[in-house]
């Protein structure tokens, strides 16, 4: 929704999320998911893929909405790296509104436990109303 429906929305909240579409089997749990996904390695499979790789289809000059993006450094399925680069990236090409967080603990739900995964939703949400009604 972030980098192909941008306009459409006024705050995005990306949570433990998938970015990278180029290099996701080769990290963490990813190549188990070529049969779900497609194999970027393979020329023909790459130009489909790409389609839907959101690190791939972020751009200059668009007016991207207010991003929280969130994971936790111990994901053993996505891992922190898809959430980093994809912050990064959206910094280094300008783009104003782009917040970034995370956990220390905490699986693939971002969270270790109840409270984390409480705590978790709770900044999730609050950074949307933030977001969406102007105080942020």
């Amino acid at each position: 929704m972030l980098t192909t429906y941008p306009h459409l929305f006024g705050a995005i909240s990306c949570g433990v999320p998938l970015l990278d579409m180029r290099r996701y089997t080769k990290l963490s749990a990813g190549f188990s998911w070529i049969a779900e996904y497609g194999d970027p390695d393979k020329p023909e499979e790459w130009e489909y893929v790409q389609t839907f790789s959101p690190y791939h289809l972020l751009r200059e000059d668009v007016a991207y909405p207010k991003t929280l993006i969130w994971t936790a450094t111990s994901d053993d399925r996505v891992g922190p790296v898809q959430a980093r680069k994809m912050a990064a990236r959206m910094k280094d090409l300008g783009v104003q509104d782009v917040w970034f967080h995370e956990a220390l603990e905490g699986g693939h739900a971002g969270a270790a436990d109840n409270r984390q995964a409480a705590r978790m939703h709770a900044m999730s949400f609050e950074f949307l109303w933030r977001a969406l009604t102007g105080s942020l």
